[in-house]
């Protein structure tokens, strides 16, 4: 392995910490909800999502720098922009969506009853889909009847990610 290479896999590792250490702060901080007053739990959760914008501006200016990091930076962009967004309420739900984890999204889905939460059927629909997976006729009816803006303004991660055999031919 070259020193770049190295040192674009460290940085990598180092991308996917900070938006998992970001991800686990915005969950913790639903876990104790109940426990802050309402004015404490606004100002840790806009601290939070102000981190994560400030992530998001590092990520796009490291994305004009290099290159082989845009498959990594645009998914962790994404997740970011759910996020702020809050097309995603569920940190769970955020966190397996960045880290593309369909196969947990599959198995959280099914198990959630028939009449269980269709908020977050919705938005583990919403994050299947933004990453390409093939819905149901039926879920994709649910989705269609049941979508935010926030929700339809995703971009699948699929239409936007870039190959590294098609970045090194640029090169």
């Amino acid at each position: 392995m070259s020193r770049g290479q190295a040192e674009t896999a460290s940085l990598r590792e180092n991308i996917e910490k900070q938006l998992d250490r970001l991800m686990k702060q915005l969950a913790e901080l639903e876990e104790v909800k109940d426990d802050l007053d309402d004015e404490e739990y606004v100002e840790c959760k806009e601290d939070t999502l102000q981190q994560l914008k400030e992530f998001n501006e590092t990520l796009s200016q490291m994305k004009t720098g290099d290159m082989s990091l845009v498959d990594d930076i645009n998914a962790a962009q994404l997740a970011i922009q759910a996020a702020i967004s809050q097309a995603f309420r569920t940190p769970e739900i955020m966190k397996m969506f960045a880290q593309k984890d369909v196969a947990k999204l599959r198995l959280r889905l099914s198990q959630i009853p028939f009449r269980g939460s269709e908020m977050e059927r919705i938005e583990l629909l919403t994050a299947l889909k933004s990453l390409g997976e093939e819905l149901s006729a039926e879920e994709t009816m649910l989705l269609q009847q049941s979508a935010s803006p926030q929700q339809n303004d995703l971009v699948s991660v699929s239409s936007a990610k870039v190959s590294e055999d098609k970045v090194r031919n640029l090169r």
